[in-house]
């Protein structure tokens, strides 16, 4: 379940930072800055869900603070 968690931040990561090069390059006059920030938000929606089920189906445990 880590490697799946790191995997979706790089790709959450990766989507933003090609949002900002479309902004940069194309100063706004395509949709591909609008598209990829809508990628990294349904992959951060996929990222939250799949967090939710794996602790529902027991993949992972909460810890709480220890002190």
């Amino acid at each position: 379940m880590k490697i799946v968690v790191a995997i979706a931040f790089i790709l959450i990561i990766s989507s933003l930072a090609s949002a900002f090069f479309f902004l940069m390059r194309d100063k706004g006059k395509t949709n591909n800055t609008v598209r990829a920030l809508a990628v990294r938000v349904g992959l951060s929606i996929a990222l939250f869900a799949a967090l939710l089920l794996a602790n529902k189906l027991g993949y992972i445990h909460p810890t709480g603070i220890r002190m």
